[in-house]
């Protein structure tokens, strides 16, 4: 679910700007898993620019409150998420942790860096969501901990219906300050697209594994 439209749009506009989120579907993307890609999203650039980062620090910190009033701590799911996280914590003045995709091979081996209280209620926080896996496996460290987890927030989700059946059965509340919908109509709105490709990145969602681009160079 999306904070509202003018956010999403405007968080949308905001990534789009500093390349944050690049749209090829001429020129496809390869992500990791070998999915051929029109869209590739890196949200970690938002933190080269102090005004972008604030507005994501200040909508997100707002919404925290809003919906969940205050957690005793905020966490960020590594690496992503690590440097947004600590600024949501720091504008609600509260602690921060990150998790870590798998315990460490050496040292304390931990898997959580940072003090997680029993039974204290913390807020996830993430950059970006696809499958959602990586997420939720941040979700399961914690909670292995005793920790409450009250949700996860996100700047950006592709929407995959996988993921909304992921964090149905984990029974966890997703919320985002943008998503793929509210990209390509903002991306549509100032030309920095053709209604021929967005018709191209419409159809990669249906299925990512599968698609291949259509629109010829």
């Amino acid at each position: 679910m999306i904070f509202d439209k003018n956010t999403a749009k405007k968080t949308a506009e905001l990534l789009l700007q500093i390349n944050a989120i690049k749209l090829q579907p001429q020129e496809p993307f390869t992500w990791a898993s070998g999915w051929k890609s029109p869209i590739y999203c890196d949200n970690r650039i938002t933190l080269s620019y102090p005004i972008i980062r604030n507005y994501l620090r200040e909508h997100l910190a707002k919404f925290i409150e809003d919906e969940y009033g205050k957690p005793d701590v905020i966490a960020g799911v590594a690496t992503g998420a690590i440097g947004i996280g600590m600024l949501v914590a720091e504008q609600l003045n509260l602690p921060f942790i990150y998790v870590r995709p798998e315990a460490k091979k050496h040292g304390r081996k931990n898997q959580i860096e940072g003090i997680v209280p029993e039974g204290k209620n913390v807020v996830v926080v993430e950059d970006l969501i696809s499958t959602g896996k990586s997420s939720l496996n941040a979700v399961k460290a914690l909670k292995e901990v005793n920790a409450n987890v009250k949700g996860m927030i996100a700047i950006f989700n592709y929407g995959f219906e996988i993921a909304n059946q992921n964090f149905e059965e984990a029974s966890l509340p997703l919320h985002t300050l943008s998503n793929y919908e509210n990209l390509l109509e903002q991306a549509l709105d100032t030309n920095y697209i053709t209604e021929e490709q967005l018709n191209t990145l419409q159809g990669w969602r249906t299925n990512p594994s599968e698609w291949e681009p259509q629109i010829k160079i």
